[in-house]
């Protein structure tokens, strides 16, 4: 497709902020205005448009896909995506870890017990660790702080954690990526660990790398949606 605009720009409206393309809204594949809540999330719309070479495809615009996610379709009934998101923490790859005693296990240790304690700190639960692979269901106590908690969020964020917990096979990778503090680089690398673990035992491939360097991106930019949807200024 050939890029039918010259400028995009964000304009406020009645109900948050739109990117406008030579001075017409952006809507949704459905036809809904696609309006956004914060300035910050409108702005990375605004670049996305912005940035569009001359010849593109409609699917190089990933955040306005994520935007029409949360309009189109999480908007009317955020219940399935707070669903599915539970159950990312129920079997959260985070709490099932090699043996003690096992190289790979002291390294889990390390690097994913301070991403689960502050998952508890922050929400005021308790999950279960276990090794191996067989399912320990979490308390249901634990997931129903986490649904009254996710049931908060608006829909734009629920659609980037929804991305970001599915490509790290963790919710609590994905929630700790919502704090402006935390390092995206740091939780990817916690959420390919075993991957990692492998590569360093037997070698990388180069194909498998390049999987890995596009989803590393998919999930920042998805993480980076999430917090600009929660950021005011």
């Amino acid at each position: 497709m050939k890029r039918f605009w010259k400028q995009a720009s964000l304009a406020q409206v009645e109900d948050g902020w739109q990117v406008m393309l030579d001075g017409r809204a952006v809507k949704t594949r459905q036809g809904h205005p696609q309006v956004v809540p914060t300035q910050a999330l409108g702005d990375l719309l605004r670049a996305e448009w912005a940035a569009a070479p001359e010849e593109f495809q409609p699917d190089q615009f990933p955040l306005r896909d994520l935007a029409d996610r949360g309009i189109d379709t999480i908007a009317g009934d955020p219940s399935p995506v707070i669903d599915r998101l539970l159950r990312f923490a129920d079997g959260d790859t985070l709490c099932y870890r090699a043996e003690p005693d096992e190289a790979v296990g002291r390294r889990q240790a390390k690097v994913w017990e301070p991403v689960v304690k502050q998952v508890e700190a922050d929400f005021g639960i308790a999950l279960n660790r276990t090794h191996g692979i067989l399912h320990r269901p979490q308390p249901p106590e634990s997931l129903a702080v986490i649904r009254e908690r996710l049931a908060q969020e608006n829909a734009f964020v629920l659609a980037a954690l929804d991305m970001a917990a599915s490509l790290a096979a963790s919710l609590c990778v994905a929630l700790t990526g919502l704090k402006t503090d935390s390092d995206l680089q740091e939780l990817w690398a916690a959420a390919n660990l075993e991957e990692d673990w492998q590569a360093e035992q037997w070698g990388a491939d180069a194909e498998a790398r390049a999987r890995r360097d596009e989803k590393q991106a998919e999930f920042t930019r998805a993480l980076a949606f999430a917090r600009a949807a929660t950021k005011a200024a």
